[in-house]
């Protein structure tokens, strides 16, 4: 009912820059929150960076001056600019969005949590 896709993952040079961006398609009627996880090879899933839909942030601790997160509540979607990136940064990136669904007959309805496939960013020289 809802789908999530990411892009614009890959290989980049340490100090270089990447956008990743996530698009929520489906019955939607409004956003809660949109963020980006990452997991590492043999690490657990952590958060990097959310927005709500009015626009707060928060940030990992890592990321901190270096990412930026937006949102785009028109077109539901949530970007990801990644600078001065480094190794450490190397993860799958997951988009995960709180949504409240649309439901034809009754109009707003449950808040839901769904998550996107993956891209892999690799720092890598």
């Amino acid at each position: 009912q809802v789908q999530l896709v990411e892009s614009g993952g890959g290989l980049v040079q340490p100090g270089g820059s990447l956008r990743v961006s996530c698009a929520a398609s489906g019955s939607i009627f409004s956003i809660n929150t949109m963020g980006w996880y990452r997991q590492g090879p043999g690490k657990q899933r952590d958060l990097v960076a959310s927005i709500t839909s009015d626009g707060s942030t928060n940030y990992a601790d890592s990321v901190k001056g270096r990412f930026t997160i937006s949102i785009d509540n028109a077109k539901n979607m949530v970007y990801l600019q990644m600078d001065n990136l480094k190794p450490a940064d190397t993860a799958v990136y997951y988009c995960n969005a709180i949504l409240r669904l649309w439901d034809s007959y009754s109009g707003p309805g449950l808040v839901e949590d769904y998550w996107g496939q993956g891209t892999q960013v690799t720092v890598s020289s």
